[in-house]
This record gives C-alpha cells, sequence and structure tokens, in this order.
C-alpha cells in the first residue's frame, strides 16, 4: 500500500547558486517585493532546507523565502571533503545574502545547527539582520583547555575511520523505511508528513537503496573546543531583537545527560542584549514539524 503523502500549499522554486565554489542547493518560497524583508531559514545537523515546508505552509502573510540546504546537506554538495569547519556556514551565508539581498536586511531564522550558526551571524554582521530566531539551537557544553590534545586525537582518528569507509551513512531499502525512521526520531510526526520528508531527506542512489542526502564527514567531531567565554562575547554584540523559541521537550536532558542544562544554556542566553524566550507546547526537537501553526503564528506576531 502507498503511503499518503503530505499536500503541501506553498509550493517552492528548486535553483542553484554559485557560492564559494560551490552550487548551492536553495529553495524559494514567494517572489521579492519591494520594501518587503526578506525571510531566510536555515536547517540543522542532518537535515534539508525543505524541513521547513509545513510551517512555511502555516504563514498566513506573504513573504519571499530563502532557505539554503548547507554545504554537504541535501543537493548540496561539499566538494570533496573530509571534514567540515562550522565558520564556512558563516562565509557562506554571507555570500547567500550578497547574492539575494547585498543592501537588504533579513530576518533570520535558524534551528539547531542552524540557530547557532545564525546568531555568530547575527553579531558579525548585525547590519545585515533585523530580526533573529533561533528555534532550539543551544551550542555545546562548556569544555576546558586540557582536553584539546585528546580532542585533537579524535579528529584525527576519525579522519583514518573515514578514509577507511567506517563512518558510512545507513542506507535503507524502501522511502517507506526512511519514513519509519523519521517517525522512530520523532514519534509525534505524522504519516503522512514523514513520507513527505522522506523524499526530500533522501535519495535512491541504487535500485532499493535508499540513502539519506547527508554526507558521513558531518559524523566527525571539530578538533577546535567550544569556548563559552568566546560565544557570550559573541551574543553580547548581536544588536538584532532575538527570539529564541524552546520546545516543551527538554532536548538538553536527552542529549547531554546533565553535563549541559537547558539552565545552563538561559544563563548564557542573558549575554544578548534584546531576547524574548518563548516555549512552544506539545513539541520535540522538530518544533517546527510538530506544531507549525503556533510556530508560524509566533514568529510573524514576532516580525
Amino acid at each position: 500500500m502507498i503511503a499518503r503523502m503530505y499536500s503541501i500549499k506553498r509550493a517552492s522554486t528548486s535553483v542553484f547558486v554559485p557560492i564559494r565554489g560551490l552550487n548551492y542547493h536553495v529553495r524559494e518560497w514567494g517572489q521579492p517585493q519591494s520594501g518587503q524583508i526578506p525571510m531566510v531559514l536555515v536547517h540543522g545537523w542532518m537535515d534539508v532546507a525543505a524541513s521547513y515546508q509545513f510551517m512555511v505552509d502555516a504563514l498566513q502573510q506573504d513573504h519571499f523565502i530563502i532557505a539554503p540546504d548547507w554545504r554537504g546537506f541535501g543537493l548540496t554538495q561539499s566538494g570533496g571533503t573530509d571534514n567540515f569547519w562550522f565558520a564556512d556556514y558563516l562565509a557562506d551565508l554571507d555570500a547567500l545574502l550578497d547574492h539575494y539581498c547585498a543592501d537588504t536586511p533579513v530576518h533570520l531564522v535558524g534551528h539547531s545547527m542552524g540557530g547557532n550558526v545564525a546568531m555568530l551571524y547575527a553579531a558579525a554582521r548585525p547590519q545585515r539582520v533585523r530580526r533573529l530566531i533561533n528555534l532550539e539551537g543551544f551550542g555545546l557544553p562548556a569544555t576546558r583547555p586540557e582536553q584539546a590534545p585528546t580532542r585533537y586525537t579524535q579528529w584525527l582518528n576519525e579522519l583514518q575511520q573515514m578514509r577507511r569507509g567506517e563512518l558510512a551513512l545507513k542506507h535503507y531499502d524502501s522511502l517507506s523505511a526512511v519514513a519509519q525512521r523519521l517517525i522512530k526520531t520523532n514519534p509525534r510526526l505524522s504519516h503522512d508528513k514523514a513520507h513527505w520528508l522522506a523524499a526530500h531527506w533522501s535519495a535512491e542512489t541504487s535500485p532499493g537503496q535508499w540513502t539519506i542526502l547527508g554526507e558521513a564527514a558531518h559524523k566527525i567531531i571539530n578538533p577546535q573546543l567550544y569556548r563559552v567565554d568566546e560565544m557570550l562575547a559573541v551574543f553580547a554584540h548581536i544588536s538584532a531583537p532575538m527570539l529564541m523559541v524552546e520546545a516543551s521537550d527538554d532536548s538538553m536532558a536527552q542529549w547531554w545527560r546533565g553535563k549541559y542544562t537547558l539552565e545552563e544554556f538561559h544563563g548564557r542566553l542573558k549575554a544578548v542584549p534584546a531576547v524574548t524566550l518563548q516555549r512552544l507546547p506539545e513539541c520535540s526537537h522538530m518544533l517546527h514539524h510538530d506544531q507549525p501553526e503556533l510556530l508560524a503564528m509566533l514568529i510573524e506576531k514576532f516580525l
């Protein structure tokens, strides 16, 4: 039996933009209009731009929306790199805005990893961000200088594993199996949405073999330590009003098991000059899948 597929309300246009030596895949919703502030949506780790479709469908106003697949995710290739550097996301976003709206500030929305990129970018290029919205982008646990040698060792070891082909992503025997994988990760995800997402989150790379559209090199640890003092200095330079949206499920407790807590993140958030904190009910980390209508309403009210 063929599963029922989610029916979209607002179709996107798929385009490719040359950015920093890569052919970047970007989804566009709507058309640019004079005097309108573009909305830029950046996705999280092991996700794709199409992941925002349900939230875009729930928006009540007309917006020109730009949503890239980050390098090495979705339909954007990586250029053959064997690991990824976080600062490249900032530079990619900067080049993307040069292409679309060099003289116009944007409303910048980021989920998870994308939320962290958005906060860093808003501090580095404050004149380019009118409103900043972070969806469950909490950063990482604090590190200590003495962890550096072991961290570099782990990075080198994982690069060796990559060369030996030991970090390959899992394959699935059908699109339905991919959808079931998405539902296993997020039980709140409906079957029609799961099958729609699966068709954008994966591709049939050979007959009967579906593979996630994310490169295995993303699994390699970043050799650089996460410095909270640096992040607090960055946060203090954010001049745009910021909306921080959290899910009712405590993702931090699930991921870090006491090593990094939501309360600790809230303490860091105090460094941001102007921030509003909101929590959405009955949703998980993928809150744009679980509560797209409430999230869309919250975002448009903030804008």
